[in-house]
């Protein structure tokens, strides 16, 4: 197979990392070659490209086409303590029959409130107990969302329903809940092969061949060789394990049947997500409903979309460097806890950073404090869920003050000290000994 051209990689890399010499030619042609011979040698060191797995030989497990889906039980019959632990996770529990689990409804239906104008009794599915719980009913055999949501954390009805100028999909559909099916909007990601056909399914939630593929010849023959293992995929694939549902984007493919889908129709794990899903576009300097201005996501569940820019992606860190969706007894199903599992790659004077002697000198914080959690400012909590409830972005960019006054994008310092001001913010960074002053705008 021919190699990618080097020059057009070494270019790639060069806008990469943000060099910007169009206007002074011969500092250009010195940048590119500087970034040549870096992607030389990146090329020996780093991850390689989409296809080639970091260590290990390609797998080849049958193509979907011949292989079968055969559900999670069937995974525990081998696997049991990792299918006990995977169990109680809220991947395994994203949608639930409350007929089935009344314990997961969390409001009381008894209670009156104008908000609420259905009944329990016409739930078929409970969506979420984290943040929200969104509630749908059946009709013949599709699922629509209910006009009401709890709020989890403030404990109140909030009207649902998506609002026009807000994800890609509305004009498609008409201004009502009962006409906006969850099957092309929602449940190829909440299940285990949905069937666009009989809009039936394998399992609910996300099950073990979610992320391992059709298992039915690992069932009848297993190897490693007959079972997809994300950690042993090239570092793209692996993460696409992962954003082929947490990311906002569009099918490459749509309108499909005459309806307009909102997950990656026709991907099964072993494949390339790229075949079948695009990432949604921005326009840099641009705020929308998805994206802050430099492209920082502004909704939940686009830690795909953060993460693809980010420096961690491209040394080829994955998903589970720092979560395991088996279960774990930490918040996110993080490896470790949150104030320990950066840690695992980075530490005071380690060539990964921070570059001083101890964290406080780093984080300017208490040790042991929120404010010294690296998550704190390299992950603020600034994407929006539901209401003023936020979740970690995932770019673990530091965010400065002036940018928060040019272009609206909220910085970790004043959202933290929400009693003081972006000028504030920069007065104190600017005592900091071991902080660029470029860095403290």
């Amino acid at each position: 197979m021919r190699r990618p051209c080097m020059l057009q990689s070494a270019i790639h890399l060069l806008l990469d990392c943000g060099v910007r010499f169009v206007k002074h030619p011969k500092i250009w042609l010195i940048a590119a070659l500087f970034a040549f011979s870096a992607s030389m040698s990146a090329a020996r060191q780093a991850p390689t490209s989409a296809g080639a797995p970091q260590a290990s030989a390609p797998q080849t497990p049958a193509p979907p086409n011949t292989r079968t889906y055969v559900g999670s039980l069937a995974c525990k019959q081998c696997h049991a303590a990792t299918y006990e632990r995977w169990s109680k996770t809220r991947m395994a529990n994203v949608v639930t029959d409350p007929k089935q689990h009344p314990e997961v409804v969390i409001p009381d239906f008894n209670k009156p409130d104008p908000l609420l104008t259905f009944k329990l009794s016409d739930v078929a599915f409970v969506y979420g107990t984290k943040w929200k719980q969104r509630y749908f009913t059946k009709v013949g055999n599709d699922y629509y969302p209910l006009p009401a949501q709890w709020d989890v954390s403030h404990k109140i009805w909030r009207a649902y329903f998506v609002q026009p100028n807000t994800d890609w999909w509305v004009p498609h559909y008409p201004a009502d809940n009962m006409k906006r099916p969850t099957g092309p909007l929602c449940d190829g990601c909440h299940s285990v092969n949905y069937n666009i056909q009989t809009k039936t399914v394998t399992e609910w939630n996300v099950g073990c061949e979610r992320c391992h593929g059709p298992g039915s010849e690992h069932v009848r023959r297993p190897s490693a060789q007959t079972i997809v293992n994300p950690a042993k995929l090239d570092f793209v694939r692996a993460n696409d394990t992962c954003i082929q549902c947490h990311s906002q984007g569009q099918p490459l493919t749509n309108p499909i049947q005459g309806q307009y889908y909102d997950w990656p129709v026709g991907f099964h794990q072993g494949g390339n997500l790229r075949d079948y899903w695009k990432l949604e576009e921005h326009k840099l300097g641009e705020t929308n409903f998805m994206h802050f201005a430099d492209g920082t996501a502004h909704k939940n569940r686009m830690q795909g979309n953060d993460f693809t820019q980010s420096v961690m992606y491209r040394r080829g860190v994955t998903c589970f460097s720092c979560h395991d969706v088996h279960g774990t007894g930490n918040n996110a199903d993080l490896i470790k806890p949150v104030g320990q599992v950066c840690l695992t790659c980075h530490g005071p004077s380690s060539p990964n950073g921070p570059h001083a002697a101890t964290l406080e000198e780093h984080t300017h914080h208490q040790r042991g404090s929120t404010g010294s959690q690296c998550v704190a400012c390299h992950m603020p909590k600034i994407e929006q869920t539901i209401a003023d409830i936020n979740v970690r972005s995932h770019t673990f960019a530091f965010i400065t003050p002036s940018m928060t006054d040019d272009y609206k994008i909220p910085n970790a310092c004043t959202s933290c000290h929400t009693d003081k001001n972006t000028d504030w913010a920069r007065q104190a960074m600017r005592t900091w000994s071991n902080v660029s002053p470029w860095r403290a705008e």
